[in-house]
């Protein structure tokens, strides 16, 4: 039964990596109430089955997909879903009437040809790609509020673009020079089974993967080009690296002028003041991965170099948690009018 005065949430795609972290952060959100676990896969099925570690603290069979359902239980939806399904299945919940943040890539881009090129699959309709707000907490954080409909950044993007925005809205680097190295843990592939990410085959092991052609880099593009008034293109190559969480995009652009590496912690610092969850670090303090972990926080660190008149950007983030249900529950927190940090208040796991 619901608690009175909470919101109801209900949780498609329970079963994957991102449903369950909402699963853990949600369960000490104040102001929320997980009412429905939902999985097309495993419905009838108590959560724990695949889960064990929520053994005696959710106990509850998973739903199956059923938006008329879905809607009698619930206020919110999160679709934790893999790409192609959200895009079949939020129109549906939207119509119900429910709010929808979606983790999905299926509503981040605005051009349905491009949605089609970089997924490979059918785009939704035009007029849900335009209600869609693109989620990016820390830059377009005003848009969310009032929303009924969040499209969730990608764990690449939201690592890249807190890291770039800053400075190409500053004019500080060349928007045709900038390079992206970033790399993941294994939860970033998803809970699905292939040789990739079977342990012969990634431990003790590195590999770059979908080089030019990760579906990412059009979301990435799409937002600088917004942010510097003019089409940004970039060289993004991934990799995947032996560890559960964590990803860590380190960027190089050409500089337009002469900057220290303190001239662009205080530009950060300025850009990011009042924003909890961006922690730029002191001159030449460049962050790790470990030091976010379990947390909502993307840290930030610099390079600069006078010799090459480069800099170098690290940004760090938890992919399962900023990368997904963490931003997805500050974007929840947005959306509602709530303090944005309310279920996030969660210390990074060191080591």
């Amino acid at each position: 039964m619901a608690v009175e005065g909470k919101l109801r949430a209900a949780i498609v795609g329970s079963t994957g990596y991102g449903g369950v972290e909402l699963i853990r952060l949600l369960q000490s959100h104040p102001k929320v109430e997980i009412t429905s676990v939902i999985s097309s896969s495993s419905a009838g099925a108590p959560i724990e089955e695949g889960f064990p570690h929520l053994t005696g603290i959710v106990e509850r069979s998973l739903d199956g997909v059923d938006p008329a359902e879905i809607a009698g239980r619930a206020d919110i939806v999160f679709t934790a879903t893999p790409s192609g399904v959200s895009a079949k299945l939020v129109p549906q919940l939207l119509e119900a009437g429910l709010k929808v943040v979606d983790l999905s890539g299926d509503f981040r881009l605005k051009n349905g040809a491009d949605y089609e090129q970089w997924y490979k699959h059918p785009a939704p309709a035009d007029a849900y790609l335009e209600q869609a707000v693109y989620g990016l907490c820390e830059v377009f954080g005003e848009r969310a509020a009032g929303a009924g409909f969040i499209s969730n950044p990608g764990c690449y993007p939201t690592a890249t673009l807190l890291g770039l925005i800053p400075a190409i809205e500053a004019g500080w680097i060349k928007p045709d020079s900038i390079i992206i190295d970033a790399k993941s843990g294994v939860s970033g592939a998803g809970r699905g089974t292939s040789l990739m990410v079977h342990f012969a085959e990634i431990n003790e092991n590195l590999k770059a993967y979908k080089i030019n052609k990760h579906q990412h880099i059009p979301e990435i593009e799409q937002v600088l080009s917004e942010i510097a008034e003019e089409q940004v293109t970039v060289t993004f190559t991934t990799h995947l690296v032996p560890m559960n969480r964590g990803i860590m995009s380190t960027m190089y652009a050409g500089m337009k002028g002469s900057y220290t590496e303190q001239d662009f912690v205080d530009l950060y610092r300025k850009y990011y003041a009042g924003r909890p969850y961006v922690r730029v670090r002191d001159a030449g303090i460049i962050p790790a991965t470990k030091e976010v972990s379990g947390s909502n926080y993307c840290d930030i660190g610099f390079a600069a170099d006078a010799r090459t008149g480069r800099i170098t950007i690290v940004s760090v983030i938890d992919n399962i948690v900023k990368g997904a249900a963490g931003q997805a529950i500050q974007n929840l927190n947005l959306m509602m009018g709530w303090e944005e940090t309310l279920g996030l208040g969660y210390t990074p796991v060191y080591p």
